[in-house]
Protein backbone atom coordinates (compact mmCIF):
# COMPACT_ATOMS: atom_id res chain seq x y z
CA UNK A 1 0.00 0.00 0.00
CA UNK A 2 1.43 3.57 -1.10
CA UNK A 3 -0.01 6.86 -0.80
CA UNK A 4 1.67 9.63 -2.73
CA UNK A 5 1.69 13.36 -1.60
CA UNK A 6 3.71 16.45 -2.75
CA UNK A 7 5.14 18.82 0.09
CA UNK A 8 6.31 21.40 -2.50
CA UNK A 9 9.16 20.16 -4.68
CA UNK A 10 9.20 17.41 -2.28
CA UNK A 11 7.48 14.35 -2.66
CA UNK A 12 6.32 11.59 -0.10
CA UNK A 13 6.02 8.06 -0.68
CA UNK A 14 4.06 6.58 2.48
CA UNK A 15 4.09 2.87 2.69
CA UNK A 16 2.78 -0.04 4.59
CA UNK A 17 1.95 -3.80 4.24
CA UNK A 18 -1.52 -4.23 3.28
CA UNK A 19 -3.36 -6.58 5.63
CA UNK A 20 -6.66 -7.31 5.14
CA UNK A 21 -7.17 -4.14 3.41
CA UNK A 22 -5.11 -1.90 5.68
CA UNK A 23 -1.86 -0.30 6.06
CA UNK A 24 -0.20 -1.84 9.04
CA UNK A 25 2.54 0.44 10.85
CA UNK A 26 3.10 3.11 8.03
CA UNK A 27 7.05 4.52 6.80
CA UNK A 28 8.19 7.00 4.69
CA UNK A 29 10.54 7.64 1.74
CA UNK A 30 11.20 11.09 0.39
CA UNK A 31 12.08 12.22 -3.10
CA UNK A 32 13.81 15.81 -3.67
CA UNK A 33 15.65 17.16 -6.72
CA UNK A 34 16.43 13.53 -7.74
CA UNK A 35 17.64 12.22 -4.20
CA UNK A 36 15.69 9.61 -2.69
CA UNK A 37 15.93 9.62 0.89
CA UNK A 38 15.11 5.50 2.08
CA UNK A 39 12.77 3.51 0.39
CA UNK A 40 10.49 1.50 2.80
CA UNK A 41 10.28 -2.42 2.77
CA UNK A 42 10.73 -5.14 1.34
CA UNK A 43 6.57 -5.91 0.83
CA UNK A 44 6.10 -2.33 -0.59
CA UNK A 45 9.37 -2.56 -2.93
CA UNK A 46 6.91 -3.03 -6.19
CA UNK A 47 4.82 -0.31 -5.50
CA UNK A 48 7.35 1.84 -4.68
CA UNK A 49 9.58 0.79 -7.98
CA UNK A 50 6.31 1.52 -9.77
CA UNK A 51 5.72 4.86 -8.45
CA UNK A 52 9.18 6.16 -9.08
CA UNK A 53 9.00 4.52 -13.00
CA UNK A 54 8.59 8.11 -14.47
CA UNK A 55 10.54 10.31 -11.97
CA UNK A 56 14.13 10.98 -11.85
CA UNK A 57 16.31 9.32 -9.12
CA UNK A 58 19.99 10.19 -9.48
CA UNK A 59 20.97 8.56 -5.74
CA UNK A 60 19.20 6.78 -3.04
CA UNK A 61 20.46 7.90 0.84
CA UNK A 62 19.47 5.77 3.78
CA UNK A 63 19.11 7.38 7.08
CA UNK A 64 19.98 3.77 8.94
CA UNK A 65 20.09 -0.05 8.23
CA UNK A 66 16.89 -1.27 9.10
CA UNK A 67 14.24 -3.24 7.49
CA UNK A 68 11.74 -0.80 6.91
CA UNK A 69 14.62 1.83 5.25
CA UNK A 70 16.45 -0.22 2.79
CA UNK A 71 13.53 -2.70 1.30
CA UNK A 72 13.78 -1.12 -2.40
CA UNK A 73 17.27 -0.74 -2.17
CA UNK A 74 17.56 -4.35 -4.62
CA UNK A 75 15.40 -3.52 -7.10
CA UNK A 76 15.99 0.06 -8.05
CA UNK A 77 19.97 -0.43 -8.10
CA UNK A 78 19.22 -3.42 -10.04
CA UNK A 79 16.59 -2.12 -12.57
CA UNK A 80 18.11 1.11 -12.79
CA UNK A 81 21.36 1.28 -11.49
CA UNK A 82 20.27 3.90 -8.87
CA UNK A 83 23.74 3.94 -6.70
CA UNK A 84 23.16 3.80 -2.59
CA UNK A 85 24.97 5.97 -0.25
CA UNK A 86 24.58 4.98 3.37
CA UNK A 87 26.60 5.08 6.96
CA UNK A 88 29.96 2.78 6.87
CA UNK A 89 28.32 0.69 9.65
CA UNK A 90 25.60 0.12 7.15
CA UNK A 91 26.89 -1.03 4.33
CA UNK A 92 27.75 -4.78 5.56
CA UNK A 93 23.97 -4.78 6.47
CA UNK A 94 22.77 -3.75 2.64
CA UNK A 95 25.48 -6.46 1.25
CA UNK A 96 23.72 -9.07 3.26
CA UNK A 97 20.49 -8.56 4.83
CA UNK A 98 19.73 -11.89 5.51
CA UNK A 99 22.54 -12.74 7.89
CA UNK A 100 22.60 -9.26 9.54
CA UNK A 101 19.54 -8.11 10.17
CA UNK A 102 18.31 -10.90 13.17
CA UNK A 103 14.90 -10.26 12.24
CA UNK A 104 12.39 -11.18 15.15
CA UNK A 105 8.81 -12.33 13.24
CA UNK A 106 6.79 -9.05 13.93
CA UNK A 107 9.09 -7.26 12.03
CA UNK A 108 9.12 -10.16 9.20
CA UNK A 109 5.38 -9.77 9.39
CA UNK A 110 5.20 -6.04 9.09
CA UNK A 111 8.33 -5.10 6.44
CA UNK A 112 10.15 -8.46 5.52
CA UNK A 113 13.45 -9.04 4.57
CA UNK A 114 15.08 -7.03 2.10
CA UNK A 115 16.66 -8.50 -0.92
CA UNK A 116 20.69 -7.42 -0.67
CA UNK A 117 22.23 -4.20 -2.00
CA UNK A 118 25.70 -2.61 -2.74
CA UNK A 119 26.27 1.06 -1.23
CA UNK A 120 28.96 3.32 -0.42
CA UNK A 121 30.16 5.24 2.14
CA UNK A 122 28.09 8.58 2.41
CA UNK A 123 30.27 11.79 2.12
CA UNK A 124 29.91 14.98 4.28
CA UNK A 125 27.54 16.88 2.17
CA UNK A 126 25.32 15.37 -1.04
CA UNK A 127 24.96 17.86 -3.72
CA UNK A 128 21.86 17.65 -6.19
CA UNK A 129 21.40 20.00 -9.19
CA UNK A 130 19.77 22.64 -7.18
CA UNK A 131 21.06 22.07 -3.10
CA UNK A 132 23.34 20.82 -0.97
CA UNK A 133 22.58 18.26 2.39
CA UNK A 134 24.72 18.12 5.02
CA UNK A 135 24.77 14.59 6.49
CA UNK A 136 24.36 14.58 10.55
CA UNK A 137 25.27 11.69 12.43
CA UNK A 138 22.59 11.23 14.65
CA UNK A 139 23.50 7.45 16.73
CA UNK A 140 20.88 6.38 18.75
CA UNK A 141 17.93 4.89 17.10
CA UNK A 142 20.89 2.73 15.39
CA UNK A 143 24.73 2.93 15.37
CA UNK A 144 24.74 3.94 11.71
CA UNK A 145 21.48 6.49 11.94
CA UNK A 146 21.76 9.72 9.77
CA UNK A 147 20.11 12.69 9.47
CA UNK A 148 19.96 15.03 6.14
CA UNK A 149 19.27 18.77 6.37
CA UNK A 150 19.13 21.37 3.69
CA UNK A 151 20.21 24.76 5.39
CA UNK A 152 19.20 27.45 2.31
CA UNK A 153 15.55 25.83 3.08
CA UNK A 154 15.81 24.53 6.28
CA UNK A 155 14.39 21.02 5.85
CA UNK A 156 15.29 18.32 8.02
CA UNK A 157 15.15 14.32 7.00
CA UNK A 158 15.29 13.16 10.50
CA UNK A 159 14.45 9.29 9.48
CA UNK A 160 13.85 7.47 12.75
CA UNK A 161 15.44 9.60 15.42
CA UNK A 162 12.77 11.96 16.26
CA UNK A 163 9.47 10.38 17.15
CA UNK A 164 6.64 12.43 18.02
CA UNK A 165 5.12 11.80 21.24
CA UNK A 166 5.99 10.70 24.96
CA UNK A 167 7.91 7.58 24.72
CA UNK A 168 6.75 4.81 27.03
CA UNK A 169 8.25 2.09 25.60
CA UNK A 170 11.95 1.66 23.65
CA UNK A 171 13.64 -1.01 22.21
CA UNK A 172 16.15 -2.80 23.45
CA UNK A 173 19.16 -1.86 21.17
CA UNK A 174 18.22 1.74 21.26
CA UNK A 175 20.44 3.93 23.48
CA UNK A 176 18.58 6.67 24.82
CA UNK A 177 21.12 9.20 25.47
CA UNK A 178 22.47 8.53 22.27
CA UNK A 179 18.95 10.01 21.13
CA UNK A 180 19.25 12.93 23.38
CA UNK A 181 22.19 14.05 22.33
CA UNK A 182 21.41 13.75 18.26
CA UNK A 183 18.12 15.71 18.82
CA UNK A 184 19.92 18.44 20.62
CA UNK A 185 22.13 18.44 17.56
CA UNK A 186 19.15 18.48 14.94
CA UNK A 187 18.03 21.30 17.30
CA UNK A 188 21.09 23.59 17.08
CA UNK A 189 20.71 23.27 13.34
CA UNK A 190 17.50 25.55 13.45
CA UNK A 191 15.41 23.58 10.76
CA UNK A 192 12.01 24.99 9.49
CA UNK A 193 10.61 21.81 8.08
CA UNK A 194 11.22 18.27 9.29
CA UNK A 195 10.53 15.61 7.72
CA UNK A 196 9.77 12.31 9.74
CA UNK A 197 10.35 8.27 8.39
CA UNK A 198 7.11 7.71 10.01
CA UNK A 199 5.43 10.48 7.11
CA UNK A 200 4.51 13.47 9.54
CA UNK A 201 5.64 16.72 8.45
CA UNK A 202 6.38 18.90 11.07
CA UNK A 203 5.92 22.94 10.61
CA UNK A 204 7.72 23.79 13.57
CA UNK A 205 10.41 21.36 14.24
CA UNK A 206 12.30 23.84 16.79
CA UNK A 207 9.38 23.39 19.62
CA UNK A 208 8.63 19.87 18.72
CA UNK A 209 12.19 18.91 19.15
CA UNK A 210 13.12 21.20 21.91
CA UNK A 211 9.74 19.55 24.17
CA UNK A 212 10.75 16.15 23.24
CA UNK A 213 14.52 16.71 24.51
CA UNK A 214 12.88 18.00 27.59
CA UNK A 215 10.61 15.37 27.95
CA UNK A 216 13.62 12.70 27.89
CA UNK A 217 15.94 14.61 29.81
CA UNK A 218 12.96 15.21 32.77
CA UNK A 219 11.67 11.38 32.37
CA UNK A 220 15.46 10.63 32.71
CA UNK A 221 16.14 12.53 35.84
CA UNK A 222 13.28 11.11 37.49
CA UNK A 223 14.11 7.68 36.68
CA UNK A 224 17.84 8.10 38.56
CA UNK A 225 16.06 9.55 41.02
CA UNK A 226 13.83 6.79 41.87
CA UNK A 227 16.76 4.26 41.27
CA UNK A 228 19.14 6.04 43.65
CA UNK A 229 15.99 5.80 46.44
CA UNK A 230 16.25 2.22 46.04
CA UNK A 231 13.55 1.57 43.70
CA UNK A 232 13.53 -1.48 41.19
CA UNK A 233 13.18 -1.29 37.48
CA UNK A 234 9.75 -2.63 36.93
CA UNK A 235 8.60 -0.31 39.79
CA UNK A 236 10.17 2.79 38.63
CA UNK A 237 8.22 1.52 35.05
CA UNK A 238 5.03 1.34 36.92
CA UNK A 239 5.65 4.65 38.73
CA UNK A 240 6.47 6.52 35.20
CA UNK A 241 4.79 4.89 32.66
CA UNK A 242 2.14 2.12 33.91
CA UNK A 243 1.56 -0.98 33.03
CA UNK A 244 2.91 -2.48 29.68
CA UNK A 245 1.52 -1.34 26.44
CA UNK A 246 0.54 -3.65 24.01
CA UNK A 247 3.72 -3.12 22.07
CA UNK A 248 5.48 -5.02 24.79
CA UNK A 249 3.53 -8.56 23.81
CA UNK A 250 3.48 -8.51 19.97
CA UNK A 251 6.96 -7.57 20.15
CA UNK A 252 7.84 -10.58 22.26
CA UNK A 253 9.71 -7.78 24.51
CA UNK A 254 11.86 -6.46 21.94
CA UNK A 255 9.69 -2.46 23.26
CA UNK A 256 8.79 -2.56 26.31
CA UNK A 257 8.58 0.48 29.11
CA UNK A 258 11.55 -1.82 31.10
CA UNK A 259 13.96 -1.41 28.40
CA UNK A 260 13.09 2.41 28.75
CA UNK A 261 13.79 2.72 32.34
CA UNK A 262 17.46 0.08 31.59
CA UNK A 263 18.44 2.67 28.97
CA UNK A 264 18.06 5.82 31.24
CA UNK A 265 20.06 4.12 33.68
CA UNK A 266 22.82 2.44 31.74
CA UNK A 267 23.57 5.31 28.76
CA UNK A 268 23.21 8.79 30.09
CA UNK A 269 22.98 11.33 27.46
CA UNK A 270 25.66 13.74 27.94
CA UNK A 271 26.94 16.18 30.29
Amino acid sequence: MIRVLDHGPIRQFRMARNLWGKGVYWTAAYLVDGLLIDTGCAYTAGELTEALKHQTVRQIVNTHSHEDHIGANGVLARERGIPILAHPLALPVLAAPRSSLALRWYQRALWGRPEPSLGRPIPDEIATPNHVFQVIPTPGHSPDHMALFEPQKGWLFSGDIFVGGRDRTLRSDYRIGQIIDSLKRLLILGPKLLFTASGSIRSNPEADLAEKIRYLEETGGRVRELAQAGMNIKDIRNRLFGREMAMRYYTGGHFSGLNLVRSFLADPPTP
